[in-house]
């Protein structure tokens, strides 16, 4: 069955199944699939995979499944930034109050016994749904940015934050990009704070949408700057990510009479490469990046620079 989507209503709430045996994940899309869409997975670490990519709205975990059970499941998503928010209900045949209390202390929201009641499930699943968008539209307002509708400051310091503890741990690269519209003052000046405020809505969702992978992020780093984190991107792939961040924004071909760099808006970027360790320091990443972005703009604009740290 695997990494598979069972049925996909158009606008609907989205539940992840996770279960090693088919005839359970039979039963329980079966109750489900006229409400919501089903996506489905037979063991841990795939369940992780599509958490990540998917986010989905809630998840359905079965505890005895080989290789990682639904404790390591669990505490491997509320360990990510990316999947701790998820609801996670136990469906197992554990009965036990230890079982129960087990789950709930590592971060489940609710605990269903196998088989279960149809009408109890969908409704224990839709009031946990209810919930869970409720505080969404709660977290939305606290981690996006207002204007751009991109990730604000906030969110960007945790996401570094994890991905820095998380390349110190598995051994890979970090990048980070700093970046700022080239003479956004002048703009502002010439065509006034609305025409301001679209050229930063444009700019951000152009950025967003030429990120390639979930793991990428970007931010509205503050006024006209903006910060990109790539996890796992080396040096060697920088120049070409950059390029096509330069690129996109330019084909947007915003009118900027008042550069100097061209008639039209643009970027600069400066880029960090690291192997995050523990002797050394997200800061140090972050100050890097900002020299390079200095660098960019005093060599002429519309152009990126970049500097690989050493270990």
């Amino acid at each position: 069955m695997g990494d598979s989507v069972l049925t996909t209503p158009m606008g609907q709430s989205t539940v992840l199944i996770v279960d090693d045996t088919p005839v359970n994940i039979r039963f329980l899309a079966g109750i489900l699939r006229d409400e919501y869409r089903i996506l489905v997975a037979t063991g841990g670490e795939e369940a992780i995979r599509i958490a990540q990519r998917e986010n989905p709205d809630l998840l359905l975990l079965d505890i005895t499944m080989p290789q990682m059970d639904g404790y390591q499941t669990l505490e491997r998503l509320k360990g990510d930034i990316r999947t701790q928010k998820i609801p996670v209900i136990f469906v197992t045949a554990r009965d036990s109050l230890e079982d129960e209390a087990r789950g709930l202390d590592l971060g489940a929201i609710d605990y269903i016994t196998k088989p279960g009641s149809p009408a109890i499930i969908r409704a224990r699943v839709r009031n946990h749904l209810e919930l869970k968008h409720y505080r969404d539209t709660l977290e939305r307002l606290s981690t996006q940015d207002g204007l751009t509708e991109i990730a604000n400051r906030r969110y960007f310091d945790a996401m570094l934050d994890q991905e820095w503890r998380r390349g110190t741990r598995s051994g890979t690269p970090l990048t980070l990009m700093l970046m700022d519209v080239d003479f956004f003052k002048r703009f502002n000046d010439h065509y006034g704070h609305q025409a301001g405020d679209d050229c930063l809505r444009a700019v951000a969702a152009t950025l967003r949408g030429a990120l390639h992978r979930v793991t990428d992020c970007v931010a509205r780093y503050g006024g006209e700057e903006f910060a990109a984190i790539f996890p796992g991107l080396d040096a060697s792939k920088v120049t070409n990510t950059a390029e096509r961040l330069l690129t996109q924004v330019r084909s947007l071909a915003i009118p900027h009479a008042q550069s100097t760099v061209a008639d039209h808006v643009t970027l600069s970027i400066g880029a960090a490469t690291t192997q995050p360790h523990r002797n050394a320091a997200v800061q140090d990443l972050l100050k890097a990046a900002d020299e390079q972005l200095y660098a960019a703009k005093k060599g002429g604009r519309n152009s990126f620079r970049q500097v690989t740290l050493p270990t």
